[in-house]
């Protein structure tokens, strides 16, 4: 899911509630009242290097998690879905720890959540946590037909856990000097509307129960809904709040690497995604990189928590600017 710039209904932020000072429910007003658009840097300073990415392997990556059905915590495909990633993962060198435990959903369902945490160099200080969440929508909530049917979750779960995935395949060839934690959350996307903290379940519970004594990453990035063709990226205003030099660096490293048509330089109104939590209970400064589209009605897109959410709009121009900024933007850090 993304969250960009606020819109006109409430519908909108059925996954997300907005944040003003603390956290209040905001219906939407002028969308020109709630963005900033920015100058881009001028094309000076530091070369970057186009690192390896492979947009085929990320690909493969969501559709091999599409090809589980919908992720929906407590189903036998959730439970696949875990296995296969906890695989992928030691298949490319990482430390992986489960964190496993029941979390209980806004219709106050008991559901299994399995947050996924893949690391590389623990010994390092200095480090950098990479986060997506896995799960998919137990509803159809915004299709107008089968809408109590679980959608496939391309977009929507399954790109940032790609992308990652691709990440991690191209970390493990690498000498690091910082530390890198990938971690996939659970139990995201299973909230209601208007039900404060029914969301983001899973980040919720690591926050508070960190895998590591102590833990703590300088920085943070979070992937949500970063495959649909024609997608682009606005600096979201919690990011900008909590780390805005980190949100700076990843947009001139985008078009430093030719990729300006998807990282736009205008800022809008903050969200509460996985990456809130975050930094609520860490103090962890995680910025979202999350699809904008002012054009729907949801800004998420046409197909946002539809059946339409399927293979068929990925994109692997899309994955290859958002991998191989994220990664040389790790380098420059």
């Amino acid at each position: 899911m993304e969250k960009m710039e606020i819109q006109h209904s409430m519908s909108r932020w059925s996954k997300y509630l907005l944040i003003v000072s603390s956290i209040f429910l905001i219906s939407c007003g002028n969308q020109t009242d709630q963005h900033v658009v920015l100058d881009p840097p001028q094309d000076v300073g530091k070369v970057v290097e186009r690192p390896d990415f492979s947009s085929d392997s990320a690909y493969y990556f969501i559709e091999r998690q599409v090809d589980f059905g919908p992720r929906v915590p407590g189903t036998d495909a959730h439970k696949a879905c875990a296995d296969w990633i906890v695989s992928t993962l030691e298949r490319f060198g990482a430390d992986v720890q489960v964190q496993a435990t029941q979390l209980t959903t806004a219709e106050q369902k008991s559901v299994p959540c399995y947050n996924i945490i893949g690391s590389y160099n623990k010994d390092a200080k200095q480090r950098v946590l990479l986060a997506a969440h896995w799960d998919t929508r137990p509803w159809a909530d915004q299709d107008t037909e089968n809408r109590q049917q679980p959608i496939l979750g391309a977009n929507d779960g399954g790109s940032g856990v790609g992308v990652l995935l691709e990440i991690a395949r191209q970390i493990q060839k690498t000498d690091l000097d910082l530390g890198i934690d990938i971690i996939f959350f659970d139990v995201e996307d299973s909230g209601l509307p208007n039900v404060q903290d029914s969301y983001c379940l899973g980040s919720q519970y690591w926050g508070r129960n960190l895998h590591e004594k102590d833990y703590y990453a300088q920085n943070g990035i979070l992937l949500d809904m970063v495959g649909a063709a024609g997608a682009k990226f606005s600096m979201e205003g919690h990011s900008m709040k909590v780390n805005p030099d980190l949100v700076n660096k990843l947009w001139e490293v985008g078009h430093k690497l030719g990729h300006k048509q998807y990282f736009i330089y205008k800022t809008t109104a903050p969200i509460i995604d996985d990456h809130y939590y975050v930094y609520q209970t860490t103090r962890i400064p995680m910025i979202d990189v999350i699809q904008n589209d002012p054009t729907t009605l949801t800004g998420f897109g046409g197909y946002w928590h539809t059946h339409d959410d399927n293979m068929d709009i990925i994109s692997k121009k899309t994955l290859q600017a958002v991998g191989e900024t994220v990664i040389a933007t790790i380098k420059l850090k």
